[in-house]
């Protein structure tokens, strides 16, 4: 089948644009100019014309925010505190109650003005215990939830380790979620994958999500109509020890990468993932389904569109 001559386009669902690396500055310390616009240019350079940047607690959420606020059109935002971070309702002045009260007030603000599309990052993560526990994580997955259906937004779901727990948390909420969500950065097993489907979720899909024979296998398996692509920069980059990186010897260009000590204008940092690099993950899904990537980016652009608005007018009517 002949490739499609339409430029391809990508959104990118998944990125950490409010990590400070991409200002420059790394382990608290300043080691190269703040390149977040040329990080963004270069996105777009490849046809990501949309990203969602990733809310991983109250501070980071209202960083997200702000960062869609100074780029409409093209950034989005996710509002929500991820589960390693859930210690954080317990040490948030005033408690609880009054982080839930805070997180609240930033979603419904952010809804309504379209800044942010999605409620997460939240969920489970049972590999990393030891930045929050078990039953923490569970007590905040839960009330979190309990915003998620006043929300009435899509979830960006986080699950590690967990299936069992989260599919019978998320199982029990179903009716009142109607708009599901996506599992972002997924690397469970094929039955996982298939449960998760069948409860009416779409699948997340970036460098973290092939690195061994077995996951490419549930990469395969991940229906084109449920798929989602996403770099989860600044961490995920397809390294040549991943078992997909076999499939870019002949895959897209991406701009070089330096080390950030010999940082240039318009080069991509070593060991920094960003969007562009979002034409890898496209690559390699094609290749391992054995499909052209123009279907792939379609499907996927399709699918995250339409889940998230991303403000493309969907059916000829304008994204709400």
């Amino acid at each position: 089948m002949a490739e499609n001559s339409e430029p391809l386009r990508y959104a990118d669902v998944g990125i950490n644009l409010g990590d400070p690396v991409f200002r420059g500055k790394y382990h608290g310390k300043q080691a190269h100019a703040d390149d977040l616009d040329d990080v963004i240019q270069r996105a777009l350079d490849v046809g990501c014309t949309k990203m969602m940047i990733t809310g991983s607690n109250l501070k980071e959420s209202r960083h997200a925010v702000e960062i869609a606020q100074q780029h409409p059109d093209v950034c989005y935002a996710t509002v929500g505190v991820h589960p390693c971070s859930t210690q954080d309702f317990d040490n948030y002045p005033g408690g609880p109650d009054a982080l839930i009260k805070d997180l609240r007030a930033l979603a419904l603000e952010a809804k309504e003005s379209r800044y942010a599309v999605a409620f997460g990052e939240i969920g489970l993560d049972y590999d990393r215990l030891f930045l929050s526990p078990m039953d923490v994580q569970l007590k905040y997955f839960e009330l979190q939830l309990d915003l998620a259906e006043e929300l009435q937004l899509p979830l960006f779901l986080h699950s590690r380790a967990c299936s069992e727990d989260f599919e019978r948390i998320i199982s029990a909420r179903l009716d009142k979620l109607p708009k599901r969500g996506l599992v972002h950065s997924f690397t469970g097993t094929i039955p996982e994958l298939q449960s998760l489907v069948k409860l009416g979720f779409d699948i997340g899909i970036n460098g973290c999500s092939m690195k061994t024979e077995e996951n490419l296998e549930t990469v395969k398996a991940v229906p084109l109509d449920r798929l989602q692509i996403e770099t989860d920069g600044p961490w995920c980059e397809i390294r040549a020890s991943h078992a997909s990186s076999k499939y870019l010897k002949d895959g897209p260009t991406v701009p070089k990468a330096v080390k950030k000590e010999k940082w240039q204008k318009g080069l991509m940092v070593k060991g920094r993932n960003e969007p562009a690099t979002i034409v890898q993950v496209a690559h390699v899904i094609a290749g391992v389904k054995g499909i052209p990537v123009h279907e792939v980016c379609e499907a996927a652009w399709k699918n995250s569109t339409e889940m998230f608005g991303l403000g493309v007018p969907v059916h000829g009517s304008s994204a709400s």
